[in-house]
């Protein structure tokens, strides 16, 4: 499944009511970390079809990086049912971003 954009006006639908487990990625065009991972975040949404990935550009969105404390940025977090499973800060191999989706 390809990376979905999630907005404030799409997180209801895409994040909150998913029956899958949701892995965001809070990023921003500037940021070299945020770069770096993002092939990687990219693999995971083409090689499972069990979750969901959303990016969420933190300058675009900045009411949803509040809302979720965002304060640095790569931020990976997984939601559950609606709720946070586990989150992320900084750059993440793949094996350990596969590990919170496992969680």
């Amino acid at each position: 499944m390809p990376v979905q954009k999630v907005t404030k006006d799409n997180f209801q639908r895409l994040v909150v009511a998913s029956e899958k487990p949701v892995l965001l990625d809070f990023w921003a065009t500037w940021c070299g970390p945020c770069r770096m991972i993002a092939p990687i975040v990219e693999q995971i949404a083409s090689e499972r079809e069990d979750i969901v990935v959303g990016k969420i550009n933190v300058d675009e969105e900045m009411e949803l990086a509040i809302q979720f404390g965002v304060s640095s940025i790569p931020t990976l977090i997984v939601m559950k049912g609606g709720a946070v499973a586990a989150t992320a800060v900084g750059y993440r191999p793949k094996a350990d971003i596969e590990k919170l989706l496992d969680l």
